[in-house]
Parts: C-alpha cells; structure tokens; sequence
C-alpha cells in the first residue's frame, strides 16, 4: 500500500523501547501523531533494565532540577492516568560532600521541599543505615522509581505501535523523510528519534553525527531487608566516603523488602562495545557487598540479585544529556535518564512533531554540567 505525503508527515519512529523511548512514543501519542517503535530485544531490559531506580530532584545544575520538577509531576499525571504508583513516596536521602551544595543548588531552584537532617532523623529516613553524623539532606518529594511498573504500562499503552524489530540503517530521503530499513523491513518517517543504548552513537555515525560518548558497565546488587520490610525507606547516595566508597546510591523495591545498591563507578569499555578488563565488573560487584557489610547492617550481606548494564556517559556530567539533530532524525544520549525520561520524552515529542528542540537539550548547551563550569 502507497502511503499518501499527509500520512508520512504524522509518522514518526523510536528506535529503542527503554524508558526514554517508551516515554517519547507516549507522548507523541498524546500529542496524536501516529509512532512506530523498534526493539531489537525486551522492552526495557537494557540500560532501563532492573527493579527500581532513584527519582531525585538534587543535581549540580538548576537547569536538571527544573527538569526533574517536570519529571515528577508527568511521573505523577502517567502513574494516576495509567492506574499505577510510579514513584514511592519515601524520599531520597544524600549523605557526604555533595549534600549540602547540592542542597543549595536545590533551594536556588526552589520548588523542592529538600532540608537538611539531624541523625535521629537520618535514622527516621533511612532505617538501615549504620550510625551516621556528617552532612545529610532529604529531598522529601524524591522516592524510588517502580521500573518493571512504569515499562509494563508503558509497553501496553503503546500497544502494536511497539514492533520487536532491529533498526539497521536510517537514511534522509529525497521526499524530506527518513527511511528505516530493519531486519523485516523498510519504511519511511516524517522523523525519526533515536534512544537506542549502546548502539545510539553507531546509528548516530551512519547519519555523519559524532557523539561523544564513553562506553563503560555497572552493576549493581540487591539485597533482603533483615525482618519486617519498614514502613518507609528513602533511597540514598553516598559521597561520604564514611564507609569504604565515596560514590553509592541504593533505591529500595515495591513492599520495602528488598534494597539494590551500586556504585556510581563503572568498568571501562572499548568502542566496540568489548570489556577492557572483565575483572574490573566483578570487583564493583564485590566492592558494593562490602560497602552494604559496613554501611548498611539492615540488610543480609549475601546478595539475592544481579544485574548489569551498559553505561552511556557524556564528558560534562554523570547526568549529562543532549539531543543532536541531523535533517528530520533527533538523537539523545546520556546517563541517570530514568528519572527524567516523561520530560525528556515529552521534549523530544514536540521536536518531532515540528516543534524546535529545547535550547537547554542542544549538546552545546551541556545540561547537566556543575554550576561555575563554562
């Protein structure tokens, strides 16, 4: 069948179905265009993958805390919308060096209510933690993202829109399209948005577009709560160095009975994808139950899941985002997405439907980076 110019200019492709993905083909399903999105795998089992991610509002640059008040109200809207608890309502904790500047980084903003905590109500907070006494922040309106939730009705809103399919190819067209060719087929898109992982940067290249990006991998361990689950537990960081590591964050699961910790270092990559040194994983792993025997004695040492991933970082920040534009195809990579994936999706939504892209989103903008950094 013959697809009229009309019906081509609502289409538009994703290609990746993690939670960047997921969010932008939902929002562009709100905005009515008509959206096809690829997934070579699982639905969200790649950088997405896992139980449960930290939602903070706390980073170094007030351009990512508007983003994240953004975040949480869509997180809220899509939770109520789709009949599901998106994020928990137990608040995220920071203990270490960074609290306080990011506290005051947070208050610059305004919006969040965020304050800093006594011990005893550090304990409050965040039961499991061993005795404590050095800077400690909440950020009240933080909490643990509920993952396998927010990607199943994420996925089942989307319906046949997601097609299990992997993008080979993209290529601008002489009609002011791009064409999609992929492993069972060919199709042309008014545009196209690319939030594929690992192979982001190498569909990137195929369209003359250099990212820069460092490959790296992380993992990450869950551990059982020692008896009843508490009634409230805050997600945390760590840039204390108190107990061994001076960079862990941890988010607890639906029911408060289990807790996934990691730690912000990763192991080196090679462009093409290939560990440098496989070792280097496997002692994160086992650096992060040591940290967990001497920080948190509320948990049982022994893990009971793993998991790993890839990382996509940019030079400028941990939390670093950009969105690269080359004739109708977007492209956005980055690292800590999770929490700010309804606005990011709801920015790249508009771009796609012909809207300009958010000056804060363009690469020479470097969102993300620390305040007092050209």
């Amino acid at each position: 069948m013959t697809i009229s110019a009309l019906e081509r200019a609502h289409r538009v492709a994703v290609v990746g179905a993690g939670i960047v993905g997921l969010s932008t083909a939902y929002a562009l399903k709100e905005r009515g265009a008509t959206v096809t999105v690829y997934e070579h795998g699982v639905p969200g089992n790649g950088q997405s993958g896992g139980r449960s991610r930290i939602f903070r509002h706390a980073h170094d640059d007030p351009r990512m805390v508007a983003l994240a008040r953004e975040s949480r109200a869509l997180w809220d809207e899509w939770g109520e919308r789709l009949g599901v608890e998106l994020i928990s309502a137990d608040g995220a904790v920071m203990i270490g060096s960074t609290a306080r500047p990011r506290l005051a980084v947070l208050q610059e903003a305004g919006g969040v209510p965020a304050r800093e905590l006594d011990a005893d109500e550090l304990a409050e907070w965040l039961p499991l933690l061993t005795s404590y006494t050095g800077p400690a922040v909440i950020d009240e309106a933080g909490g643990a993202i509920r993952t396998r939730a927010a990607i199943k009705r994420l996925s089942v809103a989307l319906g046949d829109a997601l097609v299990a399919d992997e993008v080979i190819s993209l290529r601008p067209t002489a009609r002011q399209t791009v064409e999609v060719r992929s492993g069972g087929g060919r199709a042309e898109f008014a545009r196209v948005v690319v939030c594929a992982g690992l192979r982001t940067a190498l569909l990137a290249r195929t369209v003359g577009l250099t990212l820069p990006v460092r490959l790296a991998a992380h993992g990450r361990l869950t551990f059982a709560v020692r008896g009843d689950p508490p009634p409230r537990l805050a997600c945390l960081q760590d840039s204390s160095g108190a107990f061994g590591e001076v960079g862990t964050y941890a988010a607890a699961l639906p029911g408060n009975d289990r807790y996934a910790v990691g730690l912000s270092q990763t192991a080196a990559v090679r462009e093409d994808g290939s560990l440098l040194a496989p070792d280097d994983l496997a002692d994160l792993v086992q650096r992060a139950s040591t940290y967990v025997a001497r920080a948190l004695p509320g948990l049982d040492p022994e893990p009971v899941d793993h998991r790993h991933c890839w990382v996509t970082q940019l030079p400028w920040s941990d939390d670093g985002v950009a969105v690269w534009q080359a004739d109708n195809i977007l492209v956005i990579a980055g690292h800590n997405l999770f929490k700010q994936a309804p606005a990011l999706g709801r920015a790249l939504a508009r771009a796609a439907v012909g809207d300009p892209l958010a000056a804060e989103l363009r690469p020479e903008a470097r969102l993300g980076e620390p305040q007092g950094h050209a």
